[in-house]
C-alpha cells in the first residue's frame, strides 16, 4: 500500500496521458525537478518513494528529450497498475465549477500555509482586495495560485497576469482578458467589472518604474470594481499609498510546517535543525544541500552567497550570471552560455514559465549584489555584442539594455534607431528602453521622442515631464499642442500648433499643416459631420502652399492632400469633384497601384447608400477586397466604410472586424492610432454588453490621437447610455 507521498506523486503523474510514455518530447512537469516542484519539496525527498514505486510496478522511468532542457533527462510515468492505485486511494475531486484565463502557474502542493489561505480567501469573498507581501522565494506565489484555486471551487472566475519589466496596463489586460484587450485603466476596469472575479497580478515589483504608476492606477481603478484585486509583490511593495487594498504580510513556516518539505528518511532533530536555521523559508530549504553550513536564523540571503554559490562550477556560475543580468527570462537557447543552465536546473535555482527560464528571483538578486562594478559591466558588453548579431525587436530590446548596463557610451542615433525596432513589437519595452537611455544621456532628440511616445501611449502626466526638458522652440511648441489636445486644451491647442508651425522650415511647415487639416477632417466619431464644416477644410486644403518644397516632397504632399479633396468631395456628395481628384490621384501612383481599388470601392460605397441594389453589391466587392489586400491599414479602412454604410451589417462584416489583428498597424502614426479608435467604437456599437469598456477605450485613444470633439462626443453618448 503506497504511503501519503507516494500516494502523491502516483495522483500527479496519472494526471499526464499514456502517450507520453512514447513521445520523443517531453514536458518538464514530469521529471524530477517537475515533481519536486509540484509537490513543494527538496528533490531528495523523492528518491526513495520514488525507488518504492518503480519496485512495485506502480511507476516506470525513461530518459527523454524534456521540452526547454539542453539534454535528455530522467522522466517518470504512472503505469496502468499505479492508475488504479492512484484512483482507489484518492476521494473523486468535485468538478471545479469556475474557470480560469491566463497564465497562472500549475498549483503546487501546500504545506503548512492552509490557515492563512483560508483566512485570505475568506477576505477575498468578503470584497475585500489584498496586497500580498513578503521576501523573495517565501513562498507568495504558491500561496497565491492556492487562493485562487480555492475561489475557483467556489464558482469565481480568476484572471492571472504575471508582471516583468515591460509590463504595462496594456499587457497585464491581455493576460487578464486575452484576446483584443483595452489599455486605459477606465476601459479596463469596466472590461472586469463583475461579481465573484479576482484579478491576480503576481511579481509586482518587476515592474519597471516607468509603468508602476500606471499600473498602479489600474489596479486602484480596478479594486473599486465589483471585482477583488490579489496583488503579489515582493517586499518592499513598488507602489507608494496603495489605496482601496489591505496589506497583508507573508512570513516563514514554522519549523514544524516545514519539515515535510525535507526527506521523510532525514533524521528529525537534523531536520528541525535546518528549518529553523532557514527560518522556515521554502526556497531556503529547497536550496539546502547535506554538505552546506547552516546559516544563523534569517540569515538566508547570506547563506545563498557564501553556499549556493559556492559551490557552482565555473560553466554554472557563468550561465548564472547571464541570467542575473538578463531584463527579462531566456530560452537556453537563446544564452551566450548555456552549458551551466542544467546545473542551475539540478541544483533548485532556476524557475520555468513555458520555454523560459530565469533564477529564483532571491538569488538573482543575490548574484546581482556581488557582481556590481567593472565584472558587471564586462558581461554586459559581452552579451550586447550577441543581441547585436540578432535581428528583430526583441534583440535590440536586449542588445540596448546591454549596451546601456556596460558603461560604453551610446549614440543618440543608435538609440532611436534601436526604439523605432522595437516599437514594431512592444511600445511598452520601447518607452522602458528610453527612459533608460536618458538616465545616461539626456539628450533633447531623446526627451522629444520619449514625449512623442508617452502621447502615443496616451500617458499625458509622463510626457508633461519630458516636455519640461525640451528647449523652447517650434518642435516644444508642436509637441506641446499635442499634449494640450489630449488634454483637452484644444485652443490652447490650436494656438500653440499655429505658432509651431509658422516657425517650421517649407518641408515640415507643409507636412505639419497637412497632418493637422487630416486630423481635423477624422475627428469625429464614424458616421457623423466633423464639426469643422467640410467646405472649410477644402478651402485649407487649398490653401496649403507646397511650391517651396523639393520635387520629391511636393509629390508626397500633393497626393496626401488630393487623398484628402477626394474624401470630402465623397462626403459632400460632389461627385464631380470626387471623379476629377481620382484621375489626379492615379495619374500620380498609377493605375497599377494597390490602392486604387480602394478609391473606387469608396466612391462605390459612397454612392451605395442611396440604393439597396447599389449597396449590395458595392459590399460583395469590398468583402472580396478585405480577403484579398495585404494593406493591414487598407483593410481596416474598408471594414469601417463597410460598417458606416450598413445599417444591418452582415455577418462576415461583424466577423471580419472582430477578428482584426491590432499587432498589424503601427501605433506610432497618427492615423493609424486614429484608425484603432474607432475599432473600439465599433466594437462598442455591435457589443452592447462591453460597450462600457469598448468606448471608455476608444475615447482615451481618441485624446491621444488628437480627436478631441470625437472624444467629448463619444463621452456624452456613453453619459446618455449609462
Amino acid at each position: 500500500m503506497p504511503n501519503q507521498r507516494q500516494l502523491e506523486i502516483l495522483t500527479y503523474l496519472s494526471g499526464f496521458g499514456r502517450d507520453l510514455e512514447e513521445s520523443w518530447d517531453v514536458p518538464r512537469e514530469i521529471s524530477l525537478a517537475g515533481l519536486a516542484e509540484h509537490l513543494g519539496v527538496v528533490r531528495s525527498a523523492l528518491h526513495p518513494p520514488l525507488n518504492s514505486l518503480e519496485e512495485q510496478g506502480f511507476v516506470i522511468s525513461r530518459t527523454a528529450h524534456v521540452i526547454g532542457a539542453p539534454r535528455r533527462r530522467k522522466v517518470y510515468h504512472a503505469t496502468d497498475t499505479g492508475r488504479e492505485e492512484a484512483a482507489k486511494s484518492v476521494p473523486q475531486e468535485n468538478k471545479r465549477r469556475g474557470r480560469s484565463v491566463g497564465p497562472i502557474p500549475d498549483q503546487i502542493l501546500l504545506h503548512g500555509r492552509e490557515h492563512f489561505v483560508g483566512a485570505v480567501s475568506s477576505s477575498i469573498s468578503d470584497g475585500s482586495s489584498i496586497l500580498l507581501e513578503g521576501l523573495p522565494g517565501i513562498g507568495k506565489t504558491t500561496v497565491a495560485v492556492s487562493i485562487a484555486d480555492s475561489l475557483l471551487e467556489e464558482g469565481w472566475l480568476v484572471r492571472w497576469a504575471t508582471c516583468q519589466a515591460d509590463s504595462d496596463p496594456s499587457s497585464i489586460s491581455g493576460m487578464w482578458f486575452g484576446g483584443r484587450t483595452p489599455s486605459s485603466k477606465e476601459a479596463i476596469s469596466a472590461r472586469a467589472d463583475s461579481k465573484k472575479t479576482l484579478l491576480v497580478l503576481d511579481e509586482a515589483q518587476q515592474s519597471s518604474d516607468r509603468h508602476s504608476n500606471s499600473i498602479q492606477e489600474m489596479l486602484e481603478a480596478c479594486s473599486g470594481t465589483s471585482a477583488a484585486v490579489l496583488v503579489v509583490t515582493r517586499a518592499p511593495n513598488p507602489f507608494t499609498g496603495m489605496s482601496g487594498f489591505e496589506s497583508i504580510r507573508l512570513e516563514g513556516l514554522e519549523p514544524s510546517m516545514a519539515r515535510p518539505l525535507l526527506p521523510e528518511e532525514m533524521g528529525e532533530e537534523e531536520a528541525m535543525e535546518v528549518c529553523i536555521a532557514m527560518d522556515g523559508h521554502p526556497l531556503g530549504i529547497k536550496l539546502w544541500s547535506p554538505d552546506d553550513d547552516l546559516p544563523g536564523a534569517g540569515a538566508v540571503q547570506e547563506y545563498v552567497e557564501s553556499q549556493v554559490l559556492r559551490r557552482l562550477t565555473q560553466e554554472g556560475a557563468s550561465s548564472l550570471d547571464e541570467l542575473s543580468l538578463s531584463p527579462l527570462p531566456l530560452e537556453v537557447e537563446e544564452m551566450l552560455e548555456p552549458e551551466g543552465a542544467e546545473e542551475l536546473d539540478d541544483s533548485a535555482i532556476l524557475r520555468w514559465a513555458g520555454h523560459l527560464v530565469e533564477p529564483h528571483h532571491l538569488v538573482r538578486n543575490v548574484r546581482r549584489a556581488t557582481l556590481e562594478g567593472e565584472g558587471a559591466a564586462i558581461i554586459h558588453a559581452k552579451l550586447a555584442e550577441m543581441w547585436a548579431g540578432r535581428q528583430g525587436p526583441r534583440a535590440r530590446r536586449m542588445e540596448a539594455h546591454h549596451r546601456l548596463e556596460s558603461g560604453s557610451e551610446v549614440e543618440p542615433d543608435w538609440i532611436k534607431d534601436a526604439v523605432a525596432e522595437i516599437l514594431e513589437g512592444d511600445s511598452s519595452a520601447a518607452a522602458v528602453v528610453l527612459d533608460h537611455a536618458i538616465e545616461s544621456n539626456p539628450e533633447e532628440g531623446l526627451f522629444e521622442l520619449a514625449a512623442d511616445i508617452a502621447l502615443e501611449r496616451g500617458e499625458t502626466e509622463v510626457a508633461s515631464g519630458y516636455i519640461e526638458s525640451l528647449s523652447d522652440g517650434p518642435r516644444k511648441d508642436m509637441v506641446s499642442s499635442r499634449l494640450a489636445r489630449a488634454e483637452g486644451e484644444w485652443e490652447k491647442a490650436d494656438e500653440l500648433e499655429a505658432s509651431a508651425i509658422s516657425r517650421l522650415n517649407p518641408g515640415d511647415r507643409a507636412r505639419a499643416e497637412i497632418s493637422s487639416l487630416v486630423r481635423k477632417y477624422d475627428d469625429r466619431i464614424p458616421g457623423t459631420e466633423s464639426k469643422i464644416p467640410f467646405e472649410t477644410l477644402l478651402s485649407e486644403a487649398d490653401s496649403i502652399s507646397i511650391s517651396d518644397l523639393v520635387a520629391e516632397d511636393r509629390e508626397l504632399a500633393s497626393l496626401a492632400l488630393d487623398m484628402l479633396r477626394y474624401s470630402l468631395s465623397l462626403d459632400t456628395g460632389n461627385m464631380e469633384e470626387a471623379s476629377r481628384t481620382r484621375d489626379s490621384i492615379e495619374a500620380k501612383i498609377g493605375s497599377d497601384d494597390p490602392r486604387v481599388p480602394s478609391l473606387n470601392l469608396m466612391s462605390r460605397l459612397s454612392v451605395g447608400k442611396e440604393g439597396e441594389a447599389f449597396l449590395y453589391e458595392a459590399m460583395e466587392d469590398a468583402r472580396l477586397h478585405i480577403e484579398s489586400t495585404n494593406d493591414q491599414f487598407d483593410r481596416l479602412r474598408t471594414i469601417h466604410m463597410c460598417l458606416e454604410a450598413s445599417t444591418e451589417p452582415p455577418d462576415w462584416l461583424v466577423e471580419a472586424h472582430s477578428e482584426f489583428d491590432h499587432g498589424a498597424l503601427n501605433e506610432s502614426m497618427a492615423h493609424h492610432r486614429r484608425a484603432l479608435a474607432h475599432w473600439w467604437y465599433w466594437r462598442g456599437v455591435a457589443n452592447r454588453d462591453e460597450r462600457l469598456s469598448s468606448w471608455n477605450e476608444a475615447i482615451v485613444r481618441m485624446r491621444s490621437s488628437g480627436s478631441i470633439n470625437a472624444a467629448r462626443e463619444l463621452t456624452a453618448r456613453l453619459s446618455r447610455e449609462l
